[in-house]
């Protein structure tokens, strides 16, 4: 699949759209399975670059459509990205940290089940998916810090590109983006700006990461995570990489893809579903 096959990407309307700020990015749609519930949970953060240049949360509603008729409700989440007024550090990580928690209060008006929950990001929405399971390490200091964050114990991350620190020329090579974009800048009081930004120096972070990669990804190729992988079973965490054979970079999120059964089969294994 072609860059210009997965913008094409579309899927139906949401069952709600439900904001969490004021901003015109700041939402989430929320995909409900016919039924009464409860039902586990996917929320779901999309990629592009971090950018508004390469589409987002449309694209997605293609992966939503094919997990809602399995039973499973999708939460699929907007978010400011860097090149949005008030996106960037820290406002990027405060919308991703503000849409999942905003989870708490929808969960028993929607019937969604907290218990199974798993977190799926495509490229930089990997990168944000894992840092959003991972943000009960945040330091109080951080803008994004939250006491009682929805706590989401598996990531399934497609493409990620997680380590801002390590992958940082890789990061700059796929997609553009700069370390004081993603991360901002230091400060005396910030002189890691990697401490709240970067999952792979939030570890161990006590979660369980699957990192699936296409065998022809070029912009996040298998060497990536195979490289968060070590790095989070060295520090205690469970972590497997997984291969889409003949799969590119797009294909992880195409539902009409061959690499589809595998992302799907990792999803629901996530969620304790045969």
């Amino acid at each position: 699949m072609t860059l210009q096959q997965y913008l094409a990407l579309t899927g139906p309307a949401p069952t709600k759209h439900i904001a969490y700020g004021s901003a015109p990015s700041q939402f989430v749609e929320l995909f409900r399975p016919a039924g009464k519930g409860p039902f586990p949970v996917v929320v779901l953060i999309h990629g592009g670059c971090w950018t508004v240049q390469f589409g987002g949360i449309t694209q997605m509603r293609n992966v939503a459509a094919a997990l809602t008729a399995q039973g499973i409700a999708v939460w699929n989440v907007e978010y400011r990205r860097y090149d949005e007024p008030g996106g960037g550090y820290p406002g990027m990580y405060r919308d991703v940290a503000a849409a999942v928690d905003k989870l708490k209060a929808e969960a028993p008006v929607s019937g969604l089940d907290l218990a199974r929950i798993v977190a799926v990001g495509h490229s930089a929405g990997g990168h944000l998916a894992q840092w959003a399971a991972s943000r009960h390490r945040l330091p109080t200091w951080s803008p994004a810090y939250a006491a009682q964050p929805v706590r989401i114990p598996v990531v399934v991350s497609l493409g990620g590109l997680a380590d801002l620190k390590n992958q940082a020329g890789l990061i700059e090579s796929s997609c553009d983006r700069t370390t004081a974009q993603l991360a901002g800048t230091p400060t005396a009081a910030r002189p890691d700006v990697f401490a709240d930004t970067s999952p792979a120096e939030m570890l161990p972070a006590g979660i369980r990461t699957v990192l699936i990669h296409g065998e022809h990804d070029n912009v996040s190729p298998a060497a990536t995570g195979e490289d968060y992988a070590r790095r989070a079973r060295a520090a205690g965490d469970a972590a497997e990489v997984i291969v889409l054979p003949g799969g590119s970079h797009y294909d992880e999120v195409a539902a009409s893809s061959p690499s589809w059964p595998i992302v799907n089969r990792a999803i629901r294994q996530a969620l304790g579903l045969k």
